[in-house]
């Protein structure tokens, strides 16, 4: 993407904008269509007020065909989000996504078209920008038009860190002095189920050469604690699943004398057994960390000479690898004991989820004409 593809997102969000940008009923949604959670924000253009404000999984289930009548809700064929874990049993579950890109494309159309009935009956102009993987190309833009024709009028695509710096950024306080802007000059790092990306956020979208990606995030975490779990305890029958729960409650890195065992509970010949995943947990997020510390200081690299000590102040994790505890400390040690000066590494945290949908819809609101790309059929 150049610089000039779309408009700097600056504070210009100025109500009138809207007249040059889209008619004041147009419906304008933000959407970080996630691995494993989706954020869904939608407002009308002559409003501020949220009229969609949803996390929904990213799944789909499809009915299995020996289901009995009444087993599943209306007797449904098909069911999307938590009523699609909820089921899993009796339905052949599907991630649309993986690496944070379309990869079943059946399941993503029929995400989409859940994701319309989430929103107002009566809009028909539905204008949404979407958050994609810094890394995704001309391929997985198309997969993902073709996904939401008929779902969307008009959509643009951003990159996610770039949409959480966006999603992050604090209005109402651009005019203090002391105010630190996450869109001037930041390096933003967001770690989700399917990828990593690493984005340099510096006032523009970002270009290719400021942008990096790489298909190793949560998902891969989990692998790898289960990989060496079941090496460890072959018999436990441990299933991804569990794993994932318990990595979500105990993941950290830099471990202390305080750090609580990671137990995961299961279930062997009707009896519970109680398995130790403390050390394979570290281990797999400590590689997460140093691949993460590899991509940022190749990034710091590339960013202009000048702008450099300025950007080691403001380096910013979100994502689900933001809650990893720990790991923004361990980042910033990384980055002093190879000589970079003074930064300055913050985490997100809880709330990470909602930025990238907030900051696609703040992205909608300033949107011009032109910028709108019209969605292609299949």
């Amino acid at each position: 993407m150049s610089k000039t593809s779309l408009a700097p997102a600056t504070s210009r969000v100025a109500s009138s904008a809207l007249a040059t940008t889209v008619a004041q009923d147009t419906l304008l949604v933000g959407l970080d269509w996630g691995t494993n959670i989706s954020s869904l924000h939608a407002a009308r253009a002559d409003s501020t007020e949220l009229t969609v404000q949803e996390q929904i999984p990213t799944v789909v289930g499809y009915a299995l065909d020996n289901v009995l009548d009444g087993i599943l809700p209306g007797n449904a064929k098909l069911l999307v989000g938590k009523l699609a874990q909820k089921h899993r049993q009796h339905m052949r579950v599907v991630r649309p996504l993986r690496g944070g890109v379309i990869a079943e494309r059946e399941a993503a159309r029929d995400f989409a078209r859940y994701l319309r009935t989430r929103l107002p009956e009566n809009a028909t102009d539905i204008r949404a920008v979407i958050g994609m993987p810094a890394s995704s190309d001309l391929a997985a833009r198309e997969n993902a038009r073709n996904a939401v024709h008929g779902v969307f009028s008009k959509v643009i695509f951003v990159p996610e860190p770039f949409l959480a710096a966006l999603g992050y950024r604090d209005e109402e306080r651009l005019t203090d002095p002391d105010y630190q802007d996450p869109v001037l000059n930041s390096l933003y790092i967001d770690i989700g189920a399917g990828s990593t990306d690493v984005c340099l956020v510096q006032g523009r979208y970002p270009t290719v050469n400021e942008q990096l990606s790489i298909p190793f995030a949560g998902d891969a975490v989990d692998q790898l604690i289960l990989d060496a779990a079941l090496a460890a305890y072959p018999d436990s029958g441990l299933t991804l699943a569990k794993v994932r729960e318990v990595k979500e409650k105990n993941a950290f890195v830099m471990s202390d004398e305080g750090q609580p065992a990671a137990i995961a509970t299961v279930m062997i010949g009707g009896k519970p057994h109680k398995i130790d995943l403390t050390t394979q947990i570290e281990a797999a997020c400590e590689v997460l960390l140093q691949k993460v510390f590899e991509m940022t200081r190749e990034l710091i690299g590339r960013a202009d000479a000048d702008t450099v000590g300025e950007l080691l102040q403001s380096v910013i994790v979100t994502g689900g690898g933001s809650l990893i505890r720990g790991f923004g400390v361990a980042l910033q040690t990384k980055l002093l004991e190879d000589g970079f000066e003074n930064p300055r590494v913050r985490c997100l945290g809880q709330n990470y989820k909602d930025y990238v949908a907030r900051g696609a819809l703040k992205t909608a609101r300033q949107a011009q004409e032109r910028h709108w790309q019209n969605v292609i059929t299949n």
